[in-house]
């Protein structure tokens, strides 16, 4: 499945970068998707089994699912 997350600090998203690949996952630094909105600008774009939210910085904002219909809301950190 391919993820989308956002975070509040680019820095949150260059650890959470970072923790993903030292685990093995396929993932980058993007611009955030324009239907999404997020406080820093950039988000994570990952493809695993699972969301991996327990590997989410405690700066995430939030975690989509990337289906054919769109974003699928999986996590919002407020």
């Amino acid at each position: 499945m391919n993820y989308v997350a956002t975070f509040y600090t680019h820095a949150s998203a260059l650890m959470t970068n970072r923790t993903l690949r030292k685990e093995g996952i396929d993932s980058k630094l993007g611009p955030v998707p324009r239907v999404l909105s997020s406080s820093c600008g950039t988000c994570v774009m990952y493809h695993a089994d699972d969301p991996q939210l327990a590997k989410m910085d405690r700066d995430v904002e939030a975690v989509y699912e990337a289906a054919d219909t769109g974003y699928v809301l999986l996590l919002k950190n407020e």
